[in-house]
């Protein structure tokens, strides 16, 4: 970020459905392209477009009601936020950004920016992140099977069993190599800490499994729950999700299940006197 540029944090939802994931992609609507996109409009004589810094990249079909991104505005572009919009009086540039992108993506479209806020000090919407939470629903033969929910719900031919899955997730916990439930990427560590990984029912009777680390490797999620859903089913036992992590190679002990029950709700961040060095600190390689 250059010295007289003002960043801004966007807090966004989105249903990931029609979208090619979060990442810009050449000739593929994605989370991040859509947004950019209205950024472009809105500073089309005020510079060149601004980008978008994300906490976390949402694989295609994932959705969000709690993804963080960071934008940078230049002088320029924050003044042209400070301008009157039409008839309105103005407002804060933070207030007007948020506003303004909306507008330019329609009545009812399927990403929004929740609300925009001026970052502080040493804020990276990536780096400075302490944590992700994420919620996996799955709804099997003893859960009603909604269809008005099905976009955010992966659908199972079997009974669960919950405790046993919940047992299971618990026994993952802590700084360990993922590779085996992680899609490997060239550079990328596979090491990771899992803070928090539980299974419930809910009233509905769908089981609904939340699940936090520190960060998540490409696939990860949806791989830790397609190894609980082979626990519930009878088909692997606790015991032996611990093994093949251990093993740090993929398998095909379990499937990948499907993106569209996969939603982030959360990003954590620590106390703003302290983002700068969390950003330092997550930029360093991870290790055992």
């Amino acid at each position: 970020m250059t010295e007289q540029a003002t960043r801004f944090r966007l807090d966004i939802a989105y249903q990931g459905t029609d979208f090619n994931g979060w990442g810009r992609q050449p000739d593929q609507r994605t989370v991040q392209g859509t947004l950019e996109a209205a950024l472009a409009t809105i500073f089309r004589r005020a510079g060149e477009p601004p980008t978008l810094t994300v906490a976390g990249r949402t694989d295609a079909g994932v959705h969000a009601t709690g993804q963080v991104a960071h934008v940078d505005l230049d002088p320029g572009q924050v003044a042209l936020l400070r301008k009157p919009h039409g008839k309105r009086p103005p407002l804060e540039p933070a207030d007007a950004l948020a506003r303004r992108v909306n507008g330019v993506l329609g009545p009812v479209p399927d990403v929004v920016v929740l609300r925009a806020s001026e970052a502080p000090a040493g804020f990276d919407a990536r780096f400075s992140a302490l944590w992700r939470r994420y919620e996996y629903r799955v709804a099997d033969r003893a859960a009603l099977r909604d269809p008005l929910q099905r976009h955010r719900t992966a659908w199972v031919a079997s009974t669960l069993d919950v405790d046993g899955m919940d047992l299971a997730a618990h026994g993952l916990l802590g700084l360990h190599d993922f590779a085996s439930y992680c899609k490997a990427r060239e550079g990328a560590t596979t090491i990771r800490t899992l803070q928090a990984f539980s299974w419930r029912r809910d009233d509905d009777g769908v089981l609904v499994g939340e699940v936090g680390a520190d960060a998540f490797c490409h696939s990860m999620v949806r791989a830790l729950v397609g190894a609980c859903v082979e626990v519930g089913e009878g088909k692997l036992t606790p015991g032996d999700l611990v093994r093949l992590r251990d093993e740090q190679r993929r398998t095909s002990a379990f499937k990948v299940m499907p993106a569209r029950g996969l939603t982030l709700l959360e990003v954590g961040y620590p106390p703003d006197a302290e983002l700068a060095t969390r950003a330092e600190q997550t930029r360093g390689m991870r290790t055992l």
